[in-house]
C-alpha cells in the first residue's frame, strides 16, 4: 500500500511541477525572448527537456522514475532559483531582483520552483517506498557492521 501512494503523490508531483513549469514559460513567451541573454535562452531550453522528459517518465510510471524526479527536481529548483531570485550574477541570470517585473512573473517562477521542489522530495519518497529500498539498507547496515567486527 506504501508504494502505490508513493507513486500518486510522486505522479501529482509531476502533475504540480507541469503547471510550474507551463504558467512559468508563459510567462518568457509573454515577456519575450529578449528579456533573456542567448546563454539563458540555451540553458533554459536544456531544463525544458530535462523538466518534459522528466515529467513524461513520471506520469508513464517509469521503473526509474523517483530517481529521475531526485535527480531532475532539486537541481532544476537551484537553476530556477540563481537565474531568477539572485542578483545578476552572470549571463545565466534574469534577475527579478534587479530588474522590473510583474507580480505575474514572480508567482510564475516560485510556483515552478516550489513544482520542482515537490517532485524532488516527492521522488525521495518513492524511493524510500520501494520494498527493495528496506532491503538494501538492512544489507548495507549488515555488510558495513560485519566490516567492523
Amino acid at each position: 500500500m506504501g508504494e502505490a501512494r508513493a507513486d500518486r503523490i510522486l505522479r501529482y508531483a509531476a502533475v504540480f511541477f507541469l503547471v510550474g513549469f507551463a504558467v512559468h514559460n508563459a510567462d518568457h513567451i509573454r515577456r519575450g525572448a529578449s528579456s533573456v541573454t542567448p546563454e539563458l535562452f540555451v540553458a533554459g531550453n536544456v531544463a525544458a527537456v530535462i523538466s518534459i522528459a522528466t515529467i513524461v517518465l513520471v506520469l508513464r510510471r517509469h521503473r526509474l522514475a523517483g530517481q529521475v524526479a531526485v535527480a531532475a527536481g532539486f537541481p532544476l529548483a537551484i537553476g530556477f532559483t540563481a537565474a531568477h531570485m539572485l542578483p545578476t550574477w552572470s549571463v545565466l541570470s534574469d534577475s527579478f531582483i534587479d530588474g522590473h517585473v510583474s507580480a505575474f512573473s514572480w508567482v510564475a517562477s516560485l510556483l515552478e520552483i516550489v513544482g520542482a521542489l515537490t517532485l524532488g522530495f516527492a521522488g525521495l519518497y518513492a524511493l524510500r517506498a520501494r520494498p527493495d529500498a528496506t532491503t538494501v539498507s538492512a544489507s548495507a547496515s549488515r555488510a558495513s557492521a560485519g566490516a567492523g567486527a
